[in-house]
């Protein structure tokens, strides 16, 4: 454990922004899983739903640089062509 004030500070602060980050990978991951059941089970309103909001979970999590904004883009895109494919 660090003696200094300064870094026992940075210590907790470290935590708790991993705490965030894992919470929002999480989410994320949810978010995605969800859309993915939509498509295989056919539903295209509900995949439609389901791909707005898992875009909007990558925009903001590319904002609060939990995952890079190139990432999430292509991420994104893929979610968007699996929709796309739904006949």
């Amino acid at each position: 454990m660090a003696n200094i004030k300064s870094a026992q500070k940075r210590i907790k602060v470290i935590a708790k922004k991993t705490a965030n980050n894992k919470a929002n990978k999480s989410e994320l991951k949810t978010v995605i899983k969800k859309f993915n059941e939509a498509v295989d089970s056919g539903d295209k309103a509900l995949a439609q739903e389901k791909y707005v909001l898992a875009e909007k979970t990558l925009d903001k999590n590319a904002t609060k640089g939990t995952i890079h904004k190139s990432a999430a883009s292509r991420k994104a895109s893929r979610l968007a062509k699996r929709l796309n494919k739904m006949a």
